[in-house]
């Protein structure tokens, strides 16, 4: 019998090493976004942190060099923190890029598994016909002969 051989395998083969590099890229994406985030959330609890020493300092014995030093680091955390924001809204979209690229791999793996799976079925649809067409022929050569012995 013969063997099915898909003429668009290593095609196939490099879209799933594609799509492989694609899904590493995107944890590696994901990886950095979480980092990002993390620090920005660490960011905002020193800030909040100073800003509640700032409230006790406040509400307490009045030390104005304290205050203010409390004040300049709550406005150091709070430019800090829009720094942060920003890095992990570009992460975000470095993140997005990672996801499309992805997608898109796996989208033009699976279009090659399609053609893959036709060329499997045409190949079978051959295979019959060949098998079907011994089959007559084995049918019509049988029939002749009894026919000849016949008559």
């Amino acid at each position: 019998m013969a063997k099915f051989v898909f003429s668009m395998e290593s095609i196939l083969q490099i879209k799933f090493k594609l799509e492989d590099q694609a899904k590493a890229e995107y944890a590696v994406q994901m990886a950095a976004l979480q980092k990002e985030q993390e620090r920005l959330e660490q960011l905002v609890e020193r800030k909040n942190d100073l800003q509640e020493q700032l409230h006790r300092q406040i509400n307490g014995v009045l030390e104005l060099l304290r205050i203010r030093q409390l004040e300049d680091g709550v406005e150091n955390i709070k430019y800090n923190i829009n720094l942060q924001k920003v890095k992990v809204l570009n992460q975000r979209k470095k993140v997005e890029r990672a996801q499309e690229k992805l997608n898109e791999a796996m989208k033009e793996r699976k279009t090659y598994e399609k053609l893959k799976e036709k060329a499997f079925e045409e190949f079978k649809k051959e295979i019959n016909a060949e098998e079907q067409k011994e089959i007559n022929e084995l049918v019509s050569f049988r029939y002749g002969r009894e026919a000849e012995k016949e008559g």
